[in-house]
């Protein structure tokens, strides 16, 4: 389902295994999908390093609930350490009060787009790139803006009877003011308007202050995944 609402650019199985590259653009487009037990295990560990060696980036690989037993102690021997945990949280889709003027497009716009990154963007030059991730599926763009900017951000996926949130970020000199709340409960109210009963959003675990602030949103966390790097 994550992989779905922040789609790669480029993909490839094999083994059952899924390679994902965007350019070096976040971990999450950016790593092997582990799922299931390979036919070969060292054969598609091999073939996952020569896919992103050709790319010129690290072989990443996520771990989640769905990753073969003890194959974190294979990589760990192979000299990959382990790397941010992540927290799934699911929460309700309750149409709760919205304090700040929220507005929500089909698509990213410029503004929009340049808080996000200003926040988020960890990647050296991959603007671009970020932007065709965001931008890969259907989703809902939502921002408080204040003077023309876009202060607090955040981006919704709607799948099936689910809404995943993304991209939630606020401009460090408004922090503390409710805006992202806003902008969290403007998207979920957007997915229950259109046939979501439950929403979901993934969180770096030692963020404990998002994590704080999810909780009381009433999300509450229900797996987790983390990435193993060469």
């Amino acid at each position: 389902m994550i992989d779905q609402a922040w789609p790669a650019l480029e993909r490839e199985t094999v083994d059952g295994w899924t390679f994902r590259s965007a350019g070096g653009v976040t971990k999450r487009a950016n790593s092997v999908m582990v799922i299931g037990e390979p036919a070969d295990l060292d054969g598609v560990i091999e073939a996952a390093e020569k896919y992103y060696a050709d790319r010129g980036l690290p072989t990443l690989f996520t771990l989640g609930g769905q990753a073969p037993a003890g194959l974190d102690g294979v990589l760990e021997e192979r000299g990959y350490r382990l790397a941010d945990p992540v927290l799934c949280m699911t929460g309700p889709v309750a149409d709760t009060g919205i304090a700040h003027e929220v507005r929500i497009e089909e698509r990213t716009w410029a503004g929009w787009l340049e808080s996000w990154w200003s926040v988020d963007g960890r990647y050296g030059e991959g603007y671009e790139t970020a932007e065709r991730i965001a931008g890969g599926v259907p989703a809902w763009y939502a921002a408080v803006e204040e003077g023309g900017t876009a202060v607090a951000v955040g981006r919704a996926v709607l799948q099936g009877d689910t809404v995943g949130v993304y991209c939630m970020a606020t401009l460090p000199r408004v922090r503390r003011r409710g805006l992202a709340r806003s902008v969290l409960r403007a998207l979920v109210r957007q997915g229950a308007r259109a046939g979501a009963r439950s929403a979901y959003l993934v969180v770096m675990a030692e963020n404990t202050a998002a994590v704080d602030f999810y909780r009381g949103e009433g999300f509450t966390e229900s797996s987790g995944y983390h990435y193993r790097i060469k």
